[in-house]
């Protein structure tokens, strides 16, 4: 038995199915964007921090940090990769052999032409019968294990603790999707409250030039038109102040589902987004760094490396089973005696089982492991190049609204002199109220546009941290003890 046990061992060491590679992929040597940029540090040396207080919002701080408390997504998530993680301990379980206790109690009765019984007397006379009646009492422990000659209880661990670091990664990734869906709301909200802020402005500044018009049109200076023409520009604006409401009350919303709050009893207070630009980008580093650096491409990875363990699980079912089986204990008619040495009993012995025809199930499980597989690369090689094209937009994104800005400040600038000159003029008497109206409404343009700007240059900021993974990286994926740590409490 111990030489039976010795050669298992020896041949559990083999594993069928290919040992896992990662696929290589077509990741360029630099960003065509961040051509100026040299060659990076290693990716294990950035920060891995709270990626959104590059930003010091501390308003925007305390909902981020909400996200990992209190969004429902994000906790479905969690959920997801304890369930993974409980299907890796099961496969890691199989290892081990099944121990069973058994103990029962029986009492049946036969046909009365089984069983004769004789009995004699005190006078000595006899007489038969039949017995219908037996009482049955065991108690017993059984075993089994199958040695896992070849590899397929290995490739089936593999397999799930893969599928567990993969749920690690998309818990990572809906975290940080989360969070940058939040910034992104965040900002474009306070966008909107800036736009509120110019409307006010705006609709003041019409105020007066509506009471100028009034005065020179009572002084005889100006004709009722102008009056009205500046009553006209002065309600448009009013009535585009109170159109904004709605955007800005569906941005709050959309807040307060991502912090996991209900919309009816959440809000933020208005605060104009800051005319500052938005803080220096992140370094983007070398292409093939994002592979680290982004919990959807580690979980497109790891999904590779589950289906390729599924193509040695498959194979494994070509070849014969061999499992160890025992059981021992005690069997009787009465319990009194039941735990007595002619009550005993045991059992042992190897089973070697094969299945011989199975009108090709088993080639068609391995075709279907093996193209599962291709199916995984293709989608990791896709994954990647898909945050390759995020990183390309919004590098290319924030140095083109870079430029813009620098254009827009110039033409706010000129905008805001041009409404002098003209009011002016038009106080003179040089200009028709005209004039007045189209270089209000140029200025007013000018306004909003640069507020839009800069809106959408915070946004892209944040997208691009995304795109960069947020801070993240492939060394916070939890390793095969981490995973099949059943009492382990810890998060990735």
């Amino acid at each position: 038995m111990a030489m039976t046990l010795a050669v298992c061992t020896l041949l559990g060491a083999c594993a069928v199915g290919p040992d896992y590679v990662r696929p290589d992929t077509a990741a360029p040597l630099a960003y065509k964007e961040n051509s100026g940029w040299t060659v990076a540090q290693p990716a294990d040396t950035a920060d891995r921090g709270k990626w959104w207080e590059v930003f010091g919002d501390a308003r925007l701080n305390a909902l981020v940090e909400q996200v990992e408390i209190s969004n429902q997504t994000v906790k479905a998530a969690a959920a997801q990769y304890e369930q993974a993680r409980a299907l890796a301990e099961s496969a890691r379980a199989a290892y081990f052999p099944t121990i069973g206790l058994n103990a029962a109690a029986t009492r049946s009765q036969a046909g009365s032409g089984l069983t004769t019984r004789t009995t004699t007397g005190a006078s000595g006379a006899s007489s038969s019968g039949s017995s219908s009646i037996s009482n049955n009492v065991s108690l017993s422990l059984g075993a089994s294990w199958e040695a896992d000659i070849w590899g397929k209880v290995r490739r089936a661990t593999e397999a799930q603790t893969s599928s567990a670091q993969a749920s690690a990664a998309e818990l990572a990734a809906a975290r940080l999707s989360a969070q940058g869906q939040l910034a992104q709301s965040y900002f474009t909200l306070r966008q909107v409250d800036a736009q509120i802020q110019l409307y006010a402005d705006t609709v003041a500044a019409y105020q007066k030039s509506l009471q100028l018009t009034k005065n020179r049109y009572v002084g005889g200076v100006s004709a009722q038109a102008d009056v009205v023409a500046a009553d006209t520009q002065l309600k448009t604006a009013q009535a585009q102040a109170i159109n904004l409401g709605v955007r800005r009350a569906q941005l709050e919303h959309a807040i307060a589902l991502l912090v996991g709050q209900p919309a009816s009893t959440f809000s933020i207070a208005p605060a104009p987004l800051t005319t500052a630009p938005p803080p220096p980008v992140p370094e983007a580093g070398l292409p093939s760094q994002l592979l680290e650096r982004r919990p959807d491409v580690a979980a497109a990875e790891r999904q590779v490396a589950a289906a390729n363990a599924q193509i040695g699980v498959a194979k494994a079912a070509y070849f014969p089973a061999l499992s160890l089986t025992g059981s021992a204990g005690y069997q009787g008619s009465t319990l009194a005696n039941l735990l007595s040495l002619p009550n005993r009993f045991w059992s042992i012995g190897p089973q070697l089982a094969a299945t011989l025809f199975d009108g090709g199930a088993r080639d068609a499980q391995s075709r279907q492991a093996r193209a599962v597989y291709d199916q995984n690369v293709a989608l990791y090689r896709q994954t990647v190049l898909t945050g390759l094209q995020e990183v390309e937009d919004n590098l290319a994104a924030l140095r083109i609204l870079e430029q813009q800005a620098a254009v827009q400040d110039a033409a706010l600038q000129a905008a805001r002199e041009s409404v002098r000159l003209t009011i002016n003029q038009y106080k003179a008497g040089v200009v028709s109220y005209l004039n007045v109206v189209t270089a209000q409404a140029t200025a007013f343009g000018t306004e909003r546009d640069s507020v839009s700007l800069l809106g959408s240059r915070y946004v892209a900021s944040v997208q691009l941290i995304q795109a960069l993974g947020g801070g993240w990286h492939a060394t916070s994926l939890p390793g095969a003890a981490a995973v099949n740590a059943a009492n382990d409490p810890k998060r990735p």
